[in-house]
């Protein structure tokens, strides 16, 4: 299998084939950017609203509201989910994963390579009722 390359904007991030790791549609193992790049980090966004109170009890609702948070903070830094190399999701334990994922999975599909992927299940998140919390790592062209 051969290195992947993405487009992101306008500036050509390759995801190297690892030898001996799955090959996934849904995720790559490394990103390299190029040099002069501007990274930006996202904290992790929980489904909240403006005032910070949780919008829903519903891991979906939920996912898709972290999301759409992570996407107003990625514009405040001039970029888009389009941009993202890679994605660190949080679910807790009891949520249900599937509804998580379909909430938000259609929005981070890309052409090209996949971005990095980390999703772990927690016993509980910082923000009491939270389900869900999504950071990111974009880059932009020089």
């Amino acid at each position: 299998m051969s290195d992947a390359v993405a487009t992101l904007a306008g500036m050509s991030i390759s995801y190297p084939h690892v030898p001996g790791l799955v090959n996934s549609p849904a995720f790559s193992h490394v990103a390299v950017i190029p040099p002069g790049s501007t990274t930006i980090h996202v904290g992790g966004q929980n489904g909240v609203d403006e005032t910070g109170a949780v919008v829903s009890d519903d891991v979906a609702v939920q996912s898709a509201r972290a999301l759409d948070n992570a996407a107003a903070a990625l514009a405040a830094a001039g970029a888009t989910l389009a941009d993202v190399v890679s994605w660190t999701v949080l679910i807790h334990q009891d949520a249900d994963l599937r509804a998580a994922y379909g909430a938000v999975g259609p929005k981070l599909a890309r052409e090209g390579a996949p971005p990095l992927v980390t999703a772990a299940r927690v016993a509980g998140l910082g923000v009491p009722g939270a389900l869900v919390e999504i950071g990111a790592v974009a880059a932009l062209a020089p």
